[in-house]
């Protein structure tokens, strides 16, 4: 099995989507070239979503405007920029404003569906069907988000075979790739084991991807269940910001910090520098107002006063 990994940051979107302070476009931005210049090549930058149902998106034609700019100014054409899209609509404002990867979402439940998308789950199938399809044939890359794969915010535990059966009918449509996604942070390693295993079996580790978010501390060791069955492609917000205005209880996503730490330590290569991410999760805090970090930033946050502790006890006097 290879030992890269791709990480894909969602802090520009899943991250900022539920924050209740605005932010500018000009701060996210300066968030996505401390993310870039840490290394990260994958980036969700926005969703085409009407801005009523989540303000903080509001501005998505120029993130991306301003994104182009960004990784032309950084010499990092490589960046891969995506964005998320409910509906047919925002499907093909995305394709105009030339975005070459798409993701979609269909939730576990009608329950969650209904709330997210106000569609049931039958529909909200149908939905990612065709806007997968429109997508292959303008050459548009495409993921298709599973969310409340291990938990549903309002109906509970999600059955497994409610996810295969959703990721299977996904495959079979053509997406590029499956997101398991345990949109509150609800789920455990023994759920993620459960559901990828016949999915990897069948179809290959390199179709799916793993959207944790950390609400019970539990991520780290789901990512890491994935890991040992193959899975290399990842999401994680800087700073663990997150959250879904639609799944009361969804706290943040596992921190890209920590996710890295792991993986780095571990042999894998993110291509993504820890010291740089903390200057990452530095800006991401100003920007929000939030206190962010995931625990190995809280830990290099204390080697540094170590260290400085240390120099001035060591220092001659004068």
């Amino acid at each position: 099995m290879s030992n890269k990994v791709i990480i894909t940051e969602v802090g520009l979107r899943d991250g900022l989507q539920n924050q209740p302070k605005l932010i500018s476009t000009a701060h996210k931005l300066e968030m996505a070239k401390a993310l870039i210049d840490a290394g990260v090549s994958h980036l969700e930058a926005t969703s085409f979503v009407h801005p009523k149902l989540v303000p903080q998106m509001a501005d998505a034609v120029d993130v991306l405007a301003g994104l182009k700019d960004l990784t032309q100014s950084c010499d990092n054409s490589n960046v891969n920029v995506s964005v998320l899209v409910p509906n047919m609509k925002g499907y093909q404002r995305a394709k105009e404003n030339g975005v070459t990867s798409i993701g979609v979402v269909v939730a576990s439940t009608d329950t969650f569906n209904l709330k997210n998308l106000n569609m049931t789950t039958d529909k909200a199938a149908s939905v990612c069907q065709e806007i997968v399809a429109q997508a292959k044939q303008d050459g548009i890359n495409t993921r298709v988000y599973i969310s409340g794969a291990c938990v549903c915010p309002y109906d509970g535990k999600t059955p497994v075979d409610i996810t295969l059966g959703l990721s299977e009918k996904m495959v079979a449509t053509g997406a590029d790739e499956i997101s398991i996604s345990d949109t509150v942070g609800g789920g455990n390693p023994q759920q993620i084991i459960d559901i990828l295993t016949p999915l990897v079996q069948q179809y290959g580790a390199d179709r799916f991807n793993l959207h944790l978010h950390d609400t019970r501390g539990q991520a780290l060791a789901m990512a890491w269940a994935g890991i040992t069955l193959g899975v290399r492609r990842f999401d994680s917000s800087i700073g663990g910001l997150g959250g879904c205005p639609f799944a009361p209880g969804a706290s943040g996503n596992v921190a890209t910090e920590d996710l890295v730490y792991m993986l780095e330590e571990a042999g894998f290569d993110t291509g993504i520098q820890l010291s740089a991410l903390k200057a990452a999760v530095t800006v991401s805090a100003q920007v929000t107002g939030q206190k962010l970090g995931g625990n190995i930033y809280q830990w290099m946050l204390s080697q540094e006063a170590l260290l400085k502790n240390k120099a001035a006890q060591e220092s001659p006097c004068i």
